[in-house]
């Protein structure tokens, strides 16, 4: 009998890349905002108009909504914003701040929809295009349509084709466990590992519901990883490093740390009953059998402001050119029709909240965000870009008003509501500041 380990096991590991530590008094790295040359290596100075940004990070630590955030905000003309409050490890009191490395999660997806992206452009792959052309796995999907008396699941061929759209806009029918009461159930009947211990066998998920026909978010952008690994003959992790990563300047984002990234690796807190938070140890498979294209990589808010830049850019940073302006817009567009981005509903509360961006409004999917279809209720346009990390990352980018920005923790479980109003106060104060600029 194959004896299946816990989720938390994957995330505290052999090798503990981060070990456990006891939380104590912080003493605040001094938030700061920066110039545009701060992303450089110069000194960043303070800017009037956002220091009230800078108190609500400090406030943010002090009041225990996290153990250390940063926060990061660019316009066209670069970085305008740099802040950081707390600590990156409460044990050796080591500063948080914009070269700490942070684990991604699902803030990894909008890097392999870009890849993809650059396939299509090459004429590799095509949006409307069966996936299984090039993952004959693909070929006959099966539907859990629910379990027998005994419990065993009950599985359909689904009647419509998986498309690259449909994978890039979580309407494939794949879904994910903390998300899917019947998938967690499926997992536990058949032995089937869940997507983040990054085995291969997590892609014997069967579907919720047939291609294109409601959107529920899910391991789909992992699908899109196998894609891009057979399109190229690479794997994700050379792929990204040459096509992406180093043309951008990120050198400190991958899915495989080195020694000096791993002594930078923020700890991971997780908030108690009580509100306070417990650190606990962390780590993601450092030998996986495969890159996850949905959740693997880690980087620093330095390197993935880079990586907005260049979306909030039109494809280029720095001279260098990712993506075709076009295919930016794009990836900014409504890609599920009449279709409606819905709450998603907690299956493992340990992990996650429900969680909706826009309660009460209506929101699409591009290629691969979160689009509000109505302005956000601190200040970004409406037609903006956004999504987040299970580890309460966030990012938005505003077409309109031409803003990207992004905010740093590692706290759970998934979209704690003190760490989202912070977002929100981060969000709102920026957006004042560009006024009185």
């Amino acid at each position: 009998m194959t004896v299946r380990p816990h989720r938390r096991q994957l995330l505290k590991g052999a090798s503990g890349l981060v070990a456990a530590v006891a939380l104590g008094a912080f003493a605040d790295r001094d938030a700061s905002a920066a110039s545009p040359d701060a992303s450089q290596g110069q000194a960043p100075v303070r800017r009037p108009e956002y220091k009230s940004i800078d108190q609500c990070l400090r406030h943010a630590v002090d009041d225990g909504v996290t153990a250390g955030v940063v926060a990061m905000a660019a316009t066209r003309g670069g970085l305008v914003y740099q802040g950081a409050a707390g600590h990156a490890n409460a044990r050796t009191r080591d500063a948080i701040g914009p070269d700490t490395v942070f684990w991604l999660a699902s803030m990894t997806k909008a890097m392999t929809a870009t890849a993809c992206m650059q396939l299509i452009e090459q004429g590799k792959l095509r949006l409307d295009q069966p996936a299984s052309d090039l993952l004959p796995q693909l070929k006959a999907p099966k539907i859990l349509a629910g379990f027998d008396a005994s419990g065993q699941p009950i599985l359909r061929p689904a009647r419509n084709a998986i498309t690259v759209r449909h994978l890039l806009t979580h309407t494939s029918g794949y879904t994910y466990s903390i998300w899917s009461e019947p998938l967690g159930r499926y997992e536990k009947v058949t032995g089937m590992p869940d997507i983040g211990y990054s085995l291969n066998g997590a892609f014997a998920a069967p579907l919720e519901f047939e291609p294109g026909e409601r959107w529920q978010y899910g391991i789909s952008m992992d699908w899109v990883g196998k894609l891009v690994e057979a399109a190229t003959d690479q794997s994700l992790e050379v792929y990204f490093r040459e096509r992406i990563f180093e043309p951008l300047g990120m050198h400190d984002t991958g899915f495989l740390l080195g020694s000096a990234q791993k002594q930078r690796v923020a700890t991971m807190h997780r908030r108690e009953a009580d509100g306070s938070l417990t650190p606990e140890p962390f780590e993601m498979n450092q030998r996986p059998e495969f890159f996850m294209g949905g959740g693997g990589l880690f980087s620093t808010p330095r390197n993935y402001m880079n990586f907005l830049q260049m979306l909030l850019n039109d494809g280029t940073y720095r001279g260098e050119r990712i993506l075709r302006a076009d295919t930016v817009a794009t990836m900014f567009q409504n890609h599920i029709g009449d279709l409606l981005v819905t709450e998603t509903k907690t299956a493992q509360p340990s992990w996650s909240n429900s969680f909706d961006q826009f309660p009460g409004q209506p929101h699409k999917w591009g290629l691969s965000f979160d689009i509000n279809t109505q302005p956000g209720p601190h200040g970004r346009s409406v037609g903006s870009a956004s999504w987040a990390g299970l580890l309460n990352t966030y990012f938005w980018i505003d077409p309109v008003k031409r803003v990207a920005g992004s905010l740093f923790t590692q706290t759970l479980p998934f979209y704690d509501s003190r760490v989202v109003e912070l977002y929100g106060q981060f969000e709102q104060r920026f957006y004042d500041g560009l006024r009185r600029a």
